[in-house]
């Protein structure tokens, strides 16, 4: 198995995400080789210390956007896909300590 920060590459913070942080819900971009079940080890391992256990993992590709062209030639460029993982858990976790 990877490191399990390899998998999980940083929680995404939103508005709609802290709403449903609510629910034990909670939004994560992750890399795009990963699948359901490596990103629910990742975050049970990551989170062992709250004892949190992982009860669904939805995913999705988020498709890059068209950017202005910086480019010589003024051909427009991309930002990169990325896939998004929505992961629910028994119970609340602490994303940041002492913020």
């Amino acid at each position: 198995m990877r490191d399990p920060h390899e998998i999980i590459e940083r929680p995404l913070l939103t508005e709609k995400t802290n709403a449903q942080a609510g629910l034990n819900k909670y939004h994560f971009r992750v890399r795009l080789d990963a699948n359901k079940f490596e990103i629910a080890q990742a975050i049970q391992t990551i989170y062992a210390h709250q004892g949190v256990k992982v009860l669904s993992v939805n995913t999705m590709r988020v498709k890059g956007k068209k950017r202005r062209a910086l480019v010589r030639g003024g051909k427009p460029g991309y930002s990169p896909t990325w896939k998004k993982a929505i992961v629910t858990t028994d119970r609340p976790l602490t994303l940041f300590e002492g913020v």
